[in-house]
């Protein structure tokens, strides 16, 4: 029995490779190179719309803890991620197009995957479907998906950092360092108090693109503009991306006032991102406005920032935690559509939901991943029933306490604690894997 897969996406590809690795055959559409979203440039499966890190890779912090399990499981992305990496201090980043071109071409090559390049734009009445077709989902697909029983879907808004050329900054303003001496991946853009409030003040006042229906409250925190945190008062960006700590000016021997940072966006370092600058400032308001920053005042922007609206399911009640449709599981979801927020996130939920329907296709009870587990908690998460539901990125609150025996103490320190929890999820994890013996991965 095959499986359709609908969307070229890091979920849908995941999903695809999960399949095929355990002997289904996988119909994959994708509607790039004819069509494409607003927010995707390249004509190849995987791309990555907004930054090209994918956090941090420690297992200290939770999606460093799902990376290692997705490693474990043999994850598609996770391999293309490593095989494309570029200097992020504890972080994993990736040189963007290389990335999604090896994504590509590995599900390209695969025998048991067929592409298609087309827009699916109904959901298919018979056989096994998985739909990853992300909070960009097409309009069509989103009405036939809004007709589903016992479905509301919800929305917020998204945005993406601009990247800079590196040979137009002026490198003596610039210094390199990771925070807390941590390596030199990461450009450094010091500000004094006067030059950060001129800028915060020219932020406040920027115009900016005029987006259909937006409401500053539909924003996802994590990816709130740059702007929009500006106008919560003008300290806020000086305690968030702007934030010092950790890092010291070679030059004069003390911590900045404030600090721009900028990442490694390719391989051959020509390309950088302003992190945490997500915005929806108008085109010419961002060279002006960000132009202020020193090290920047000339900077060419080979991508401008831009914001677009993400529709996600309201997945509580609706999905169960293999992400399949309740009542009608031959249909699951993945990605960002399910309500999970994040690169990483998202691929993990198309690793579960293939991994899950390959058992499926072949009558076998497919594996489960308890609370213990940073996949497990994730899947848990948008299938629990929440009044409040919103997108989550993963997080060690979201996974189970450890436990703590009668006659011992809680373990305080927070670094250790998330240690042992990981410790714990990593073997969980190794002894599923040792138990997918009913659909073994094949040559």
């Amino acid at each position: 029995m095959s499986v359709t897969v609908i969307g070229g996406g890091l979920a849908g590809c995941e999903a695809a490779w999960q399949l095929a690795m355990r002997g289904i055959p996988v119909d994959l559409y994708e509607m790039k190179p004819e069509k494409k979203s607003p927010a995707h440039h390249l004509d190849t499966m995987g791309e990555l719309v907004c930054s090209n890190s994918l956090r941090s890779d420690r297992l200290t912090n939770a999606v460093g803890l799902l990376k290692a399990e997705m490693r474990k499981l043999h994850s598609l992305i996770m391999e293309a991620a490593d095989a494309t990496a570029v200097p992020a201090g504890g972080a994993l980043a990736v040189d963007r197009n290389g990335f999604s071109q090896t994504i590509d071409d590995k599900i390209h090559n695969h025998p048991l995957i067929s592409v298609h390049s087309e827009e699916i734009k109904s959901i298919p009445n018979q056989g096994m479907v998985i739909i990853a077709t992300g909070p960009l989902t097409s309009e069509a697909l989103s009405e036939a998906i809004e007709k589903l029983p016992g479905l509301n879907t919800l929305h917020f808004y998204d945005a993406a950092a601009p990247i800079v050329t590196a040979d137009s900054l002026d490198m003596s303003k610039v210094f390199r360092m990771s925070r807390y001496e941590r390596g030199d991946d990461y450009l450094n853009c010091p500000m004094t108090k006067d030059e950060y409030m001129d800028f915060i003040h020219a932020l406040q006042t920027a115009e900016t693109a005029e987006i259909h229906g937006f409401e500053e409250k539909a924003v996802f925190e994590g990816c709130m503009p740059v702007e929009s945190m500006a106008k919560r008062g003008d300290m806020a960006v000086a305690f968030g991306p702007c934030k010092p700590v950790g890092l010291t000016d070679p030059r004069t021997g003390k911590e900045p006032f404030a600090v721009v940072q900028l990442r490694c966006d390719n391989f051959n370092a020509s390309l950088y991102n302003i992190v945490g600058f997500q915005t929806r400032l108008k085109f010419p308001e961002q060279r002006r406005v960000f132009g202020m920053i020193p090290g920047l005042e000339n900077a060419e922007f080979a991508r401008y920032g831009v914001m677009h609206r993400n529709t996600f399911l309201n997945s509580p009640s609706f999905l169960d935690d293999r992400y399949r449709v309740i009542g009608m599981e031959r249909v699951a979801f993945a990605g960002q559509i399910t309500g999970v927020e994040g690169y990483v996130e998202s691929a993990a939920s198309g690793l579960l939901a293939g991994l899950s329907m390959a058992y499926q296709a072949v009558d076998q009870d497919p594996p489960r991943f308890s609370g213990k587990t940073a996949i497990g908690a994730m899947a848990r998460y948008i299938s629990t029933p929440n009044r409040h539901f919103q997108p989550m990125n993963c997080a060690f609150g979201l996974i189970d306490p450890l436990d703590v025996l009668p006659g011992e103490k809680r373990i305080r320190q927070k670094q250790l604690r998330y240690e042992k929890i990981s410790e714990r999820a990593l073997v969980e994890v190794e002894r599923v894997a040792g138990q997918m013996e009913q659909v073994p991965l094949v040559d």
